[in-house]
């Protein structure tokens, strides 16, 4: 039996999950009602039950790229670790590094997430109340407050990233990235505005002091399911950029995603900026201040790096689009929310929008 959610009869051959299901110990029988999940990543997963419990499975794209086993495995250790944290987060039930199992990708098992995505779509109860979709953005402040004190070291994580120097080589190593983008055919030169410009200003800025820890990598709304009774955020999603550095990071790449009254752009639009009625920036730093111990003065430089740092990973996007190997039309979408980002990174930069 196969679950094909892409076109690809071998993406996810059930008989052979449930075959290593039975080796690692877990639920036995026939696996029932297997259905594909869509999600905001290229990762195909699925829901199921077996043996009377729940599960969803998670593995790389039917394409698999050089990283997508890689990225599945931090997945796999910062999930685990995250284990009886305060951290929101799926519950982490066992994984697959036997490429063999399910066509070259390692997979793993979680508990699903009884919540919902806001960036999709809102409950009644949320959709009717302002106050709580104004909690549901200190929620999410208190999500990434919360890991960003967890002690890496003491739960395992101590090999997971490369703290030291962090900060300092962002700029370089995100400009080289967009700069690598020029080998696709069809690319067009300075496709973004002014990207040294950005770089140059984040390198003459960069915080003298800090401290490592945690970080999701990818905060952003779409990376969060809230739960159905209230505001309260029932897990933080899609963990496959975390690693340890910089956690005020986290904050600016929510403020870098965050909508702003009177201001419509499509990095920002969702059912729940379409709702209002949302903490304004300046709520968010303080609630982050006020439940984490780190220095938040210089939230605006972490802002703009989120900025630079995503726009260059929408353009990657874009650029292979160029050549084939992604949808022109996601391309062009997703090139012109680079350009709303490095636009905004440029005004924050330069002084033209304030926090």
């Amino acid at each position: 039996m196969h679950v094909d959610d892409a076109g690809s009869a071998d993406v996810v051959n059930l008989d052979a999950v449930a075959a290593w299901m039975d080796t690692v110990g877990l639920e036995a029988g026939a696996i029932l009602d297997a259905q594909p999940l869509g999600g905001g990543t290229q990762n195909v997963m699925l829901t199921f039950t077996r043996g009377g419990r729940h599960f969803v499975l998670r593995r790389g794209p039917v394409h698999l790229r050089t990283k997508s086993n890689d990225s599945l495995l931090r997945e796999m250790t910062i999930l685990s670790a995250l284990a009886g944290s305060a951290v929101p987060h799926p519950e982490f039930i066992a994984g697959c590094t036997d490429t063999s199992v399910l066509a070259g990708s390692v997979f793993y098992l979680m508990q699903p997430v009884n919540g919902f995505n806001a960036a999709i779509t809102l409950p009644e109860l949320h959709a009717c109340d302002a106050a709580i979709r104004h909690g549901m953005g200190l929620a999410m402040v208190d999500a990434i407050a919360e890991l960003g004190v967890l002690d890496y070291g003491a739960i395992g994580l101590a090999d997971y990233g490369r703290p030291e120097g962090f900060l300092q080589r962002q700029a370089a190593r995100w400009l080289t990235e967009l700069q690598s983008y020029e080998r696709y055919s069809g690319y067009p030169p300075n496709a973004l505005p002014a990207p040294s410009v950005i770089a140059g200003w984040l390198e003459a800025h960069t915080p003298r002091t800090w401290r490592p820890g945690i970080m999701h990598g990818d905060f952003h709304l779409a990376n969060v399911m809230f739960e159905p009774t209230g505001p309260a955020v029932a897990a933080v999603v899609d963990w496959e950029m975390s690693t340890i550095g910089d956690p005020l990071l986290d904050l600016g790449w929510m403020i870098a995603t965050w909508p702003r009254v009177g201001v419509q752009t499509s990095i920002t639009t969702s059912a729940l900026s379409a709702a209002g009625g949302l903490p304004t920036v300046t709520e968010l730093v303080q609630r982050y201040a006020r439940r984490s111990d780190r220095d938040v003065s210089e939230v605006l430089w972490y802002t703009v790096l989120a900025c630079f740092k995503l726009g260059v990973l929408l353009e990657g996007t874009h650029a292979r689009s160029c050549t084939g190997h992604a949808p022109i039309a996601v391309g062009r979408r997703l090139h012109l929310m680079a350009v709303e980002l490095f636009e905004r990174a440029l005004e924050l930069a330069g002084g033209v929008e304030t926090l």
